[in-house]
């Protein structure tokens, strides 16, 4: 019996001041720095230079597919505003998420509909629906529901926040 290893979903439906919404980012970082660790101690136990791939060409060496799967809904599309102000004495979710997702490679994917309904648009969108201009933060992509249905079919375990 072959074991599969289920790459976590996380679907955040929170709204960014909600406690759920840091919660997530809180897991994202916790759950990515074990598998992280994990890699790394599995790389430093007698495998040869052949048996494991290049660590400088991604933080994932052991497979292609991603560590962890995120996905904003709902809600959570106010995360991916460029334009969102925090005070100084809270945390920056987006700054977090964009940093999060340049250590890792992640991809943060919004759903379109629920993005552009809470005044959240990339340039291609804004063009498309002649909105004044467009707010999406660095690192974010507005994607269709088709995404989050596409990794649900893969071997995944859906966390949602």
């Amino acid at each position: 019996m072959t074991m599969t290893t289920t790459t976590p979903l996380l679907l955040i439906t929170a709204d960014p001041s909600h406690p759920l919404a840091n919660l997530a980012l809180r897991y994202a970082r916790a759950y990515l720095k074990s598998v992280a660790s994990s890699h790394e101690i599995n790389n430093n136990t007698g495998a040869s230079s052949t048996d494991v791939k290049d660590t400088n060409a991604s933080d994932n060496p052991i497979t292609e597919k991603p560590l962890l799967n995120v996905f904003f809904y709902g809600d959570s599309a106010h995360i991916a505003n460029g334009l969102r102000w925090q005070s100084a004495d809270q945390i920056d979710l987006t700054k977090e998420w964009q940093n999060l997702a340049e250590q890792y490679q992640l991809s943060l994917p919004v759903c379109v509909s629920t993005a552009l309904s809470r005044g959240v648009s990339d340039t291609d969108n804004s063009a498309r629906h002649q909105l004044d201009g467009a707010n999406l933060a660095t690192g974010f992509t507005l994607v269709g529901l088709s995404e989050l249905a596409m990794v649900m079919q893969e071997d995944c375990r859906l966390i949602q926040f």
